[in-house]
């Protein structure tokens, strides 16, 4: 490959952009060994648009792509079945890293960035096992997770731990129980899915009307 020059639109930029918010949560759960780079291909020689954790290669934002990663590069431009590479490799002061390099698709198709992942071997495996592990009792006890099998589940599920909360609180009048579920519901998101409404009111017990009533009165509140 001689060049590779692109112009990105405002679209290109936007999808760019997005990748911003992956890097910076990607790099969080896998820790400190963890370096993200997301390259902008509109300027080669600065084409490192954002990295986390840039020690490890001793670069920062503005850096220019490297001799390997244009190699990558150069072979998705070839191969249109090729968007993702993993490899390992080593750094200047010889760390061994596991390197992951995908490509970033914009308008019409066109590769414009790429989005890198290494990973440093150079770390204990009791440090990197405690880095999956909460260090407080705080950091779990307020969280759990249900995977179901459908939407209907996921309803129901969130109903049941609506109902649990609200029947446990003795200062919710019985009049008001169902008002406080369908808020609960309401602030998890439930109500976004298709026919929850209908759902939630035929376990209630109650109309749709109802429902359509507490969320609009939550609405204005």
């Amino acid at each position: 490959m001689e060049h590779y020059n692109i112009t990105l639109t405002t679209e290109d930029r936007r999808i760019l952009n997005s990748y911003c918010t992956v890097a910076t949560g990607m790099a969080e759960f896998w820790g400190e060994n963890c370096e993200v780079i997301i390259h902008n291909l509109e300027r080669l020689d600065a084409s490192v648009m954002m990295i986390v954790n840039g020690y490890h290669s001793g670069r920062q934002a503005g850096a220019p792509i490297s001799e390997l990663t244009l190699s990558f590069l150069n072979q998705m431009l070839a191969d249109p079945t090729l968007r993702h590479i993993n490899y390992f490799a080593k750094n200047k002061r010889g760390e061994t890293f596991k390197a992951f390099t995908a490509a970033i698709l914009g308008e019409n198709n066109r590769i414009i960035g790429l989005f890198c992942i290494n990973f440093y071997l150079n770390i204990s495996l009791l440090s990197f096992m405690q880095s999956f592990y909460p260090q407080s009792h705080s950091d779990h006890e307020n969280i759990s997770e249900t995977f179901v099998e459908n939407t209907e589940e996921l309803m129901l599920d969130a109903l049941e731990n609506a109902k649990k909360t609200v029947y446990a609180n003795p200062t919710i009048t019985s009049s008001n129980k169902n008002k406080e579920i369908i808020y609960l519901l309401s602030q998890k998101g439930i109500f976004n899915l298709k026919d929850s409404v209908i759902t939630i009111a035929n376990h209630l017990g109650i109309s749709k009307n109802t429902v359509y009533m507490h969320l609009r009165n939550q609405n204005k509140s």
